[in-house]
């Protein structure tokens, strides 16, 4: 957030009397009048605060972590209905929780939702948006939930995730749409549409959310918040799994800080991790404070697909290119040196023998084989598909992965970052990605709609998407920036740039009803 709306750096009786209007002007309809109790915090003034204002509200004893966290829960019923984006409901754990005591961590009270994929927290259910996994209950909790727990943040729920996060949208049988704030035909986005939705909406200030094609950056552009994906092996997967050809988790937040204390607090190796990222010379934090050096910027306006990119994109990196030029950056156009068919082939190989794992896991837990009827018509197609592959398919395909992220690096010897739009279209209707429908139909969305944004899950580099364009007609768009492999905080130094040159914080959707 930006200086002169910060809320750490106001008491809240400051805030409230300098920014109340705003608040209530920005609110949404359905959430106006909800309010932890008479002497908490409102919805308006709730929507005015990032996790770490709401932190120090609770650590000055200006609010309990116990009435943000009702007040979380009441915008959560109050717009669930509407939004679908929590699907498990942990009301009574978080607030045993709290009773417990908190750690004094950077977070401390605030409230917080998992991604219904992946994430396990000891004794609750992680569905993976899929009827094959539905009510499976852990038994462990993962390493970066001990994280969250150990920042202070309070989990109260699991957030909409479509089956395996295997499509750019949030949609699945099992649970149903869920839609975007900003426009409820359209969709929020995937794989962590869920988490988008419920931060845009102004349920919770930040979220958790994976990326293993996009799941963070695609969201994080089509609800108006930012994401960053951070570098392979920067937070833990583990403990059961303990390095991910793709996947990576961190967040979707509405301030820049948040993404990078939480990044702070959650990073690091755990035992057994041999694929790390390398330490950074400082905080994630400090560096969101601090100006950029002069960057070399390489702007990329054709995707790895080579499909086309909606005008609206178009003009969301070229104003953005313009703006990073008016900061004293460089902005150079280049190329990508990349063959798309060798690269998807590549990349199809590993997905697909994810996918193959995911189900047979389920299989053995199950005691029993799965049938058509227990997956989402695409993923059955990518199972069925995937199991004729050969140990050599994975193998030629880790190579070619490998081969692709040297031709980047290579390129990055030249570029600090480059930029490119996050998504090559805006926002489109829910059912365009549905994993409910034949595989020709879905393939042509879907590839055009993650265009630019699997090139990094290959390659390991962090990127970030920032929302700093939006349609006429007021959809969100995205523009991505990647950095080279382990330079996180440079990304984090443009990107409070950025947000302080051209604010998002206090732009919410006008009405979700």
């Amino acid at each position: 957030m930006s200086s002169n709306n910060d809320p750490n750096h106001l008491s809240r009786r400051e805030v409230l009397r300098n920014g109340a209007s705003l608040a209530a002007a920005a609110a949404l309809p359905l959430s106006l009048n909800v309010s932890a109790d008479s002497s908490g915090l409102s919805a308006a003034e709730y929507r005015q605060y990032d996790g770490l204002g709401l932190a120090s509200l609770v650590r000055k004893g200006e609010v309990s972590a116990l009435e943000l966290l009702e007040l979380a829960i009441a915008q959560t019923e109050a717009l669930n209905p509407t939004l679908n984006c929590v699907v498990e409901k942990l009301y009574d754990h978080a607030r045993q929780h709290i009773a417990a005591g908190l750690p004094e961590g950077p977070f401390a009270g605030v409230p917080f939702v998992l991604k219904d994929l992946g994430m396990m927290l000891e004794g609750t259910v992680t569905n993976n948006g899929s009827r094959f996994y539905a009510g499976a209950k852990a038994s462990y909790t993962s390493t970066l939930v001990q994280r969250y727990q150990q920042a202070g943040l309070v989990i109260f729920g699991k957030s909409a995730s479509p089956e395996f996060g295997a499509t750019p949208t949030t949609e699945s049988i099992l649970f149903g749409d869920t839609p975007n704030p900003w426009r409820l035909s359209y969709t929020p986005g995937g794989s962590s549409g869920g988490s988008a939705a419920a931060v845009a909406a102004g349920i919770l200030p930040l979220a958790n959310a994976t990326d293993g094609g996009g799941s963070i950056r695609i969201p994080a552009s089509c609800c108006g918040l930012f994401g960053m994906k951070p570098s392979r092996g920067r937070t833990p997967q583990g403990p059961m799994v303990l390095d991910s050809d793709f996947s990576v988790a961190h967040a979707v937040t509405r301030s820049v800080r948040d993404c990078a204390a939480l990044l702070d607090a959650t990073s690091g190796p755990e035992p057994g991790q041999t694929v790390i990222a390398p330490a950074s010379q400082s905080s994630f934090l400090s560096a969101s404070q601090t100006p950029p050096p002069k960057l070399r910027i390489g702007l990329i306006t054709v995707p790895v697909t080579h499909s086309p990119v909606d005008p609206e994109c178009r003009k969301a990196t070229a104003n953005t290119a313009r703006l990073c030029e008016s900061l004293g950056h460089s902005v150079e156009e280049i190329s990508l040196p990349v063959d798309p068919q060798e690269f998807f082939e590549g990349y199809g190989a590993i997905s697909a023998a994810g996918t193959v794992n995911r189900v047979q896991q389920r299989e053995r837990e199950l005691g029993r084989s799965v049938t058509e009827n227990d997956l989402e018509p695409i993923n059955w197609f990518m199972y069925q598909r995937g199991r004729n592959n050969l140990a050599v398919d994975l193998h030629r395909g880790r190579m070619t992965v490998a081969r692709v992220a040297r031709s980047i690096a290579l390129l990055q010897q030249d570029y600090d970052v480059l930029l490119s739009p996050t998504m090559a279209t805006p926002p489109v209707k829910l059912g365009k990605l549905s994993l409910n429908q034949p595989y020709p139909d879905y393939e042509r969305e879907a590839i055009s709609f993650s265009a630019f944004t699997s090139l990094y899950n290959a390659t390991g580099q962090p990127a970030m998407s920032l929302p700093l364009h939006w349609t006429p007609d007021g959809l969100p768009v995205g523009v991505m920036f990647a950095g080279r492999y382990g330079e996180e905080a440079l990304l984090y130094q443009l990107a409070g740039q950025l947000e302080q040159a051209q604010p998002w914080f206090n732009r919410l959707p006008p009405s979700i009803v």
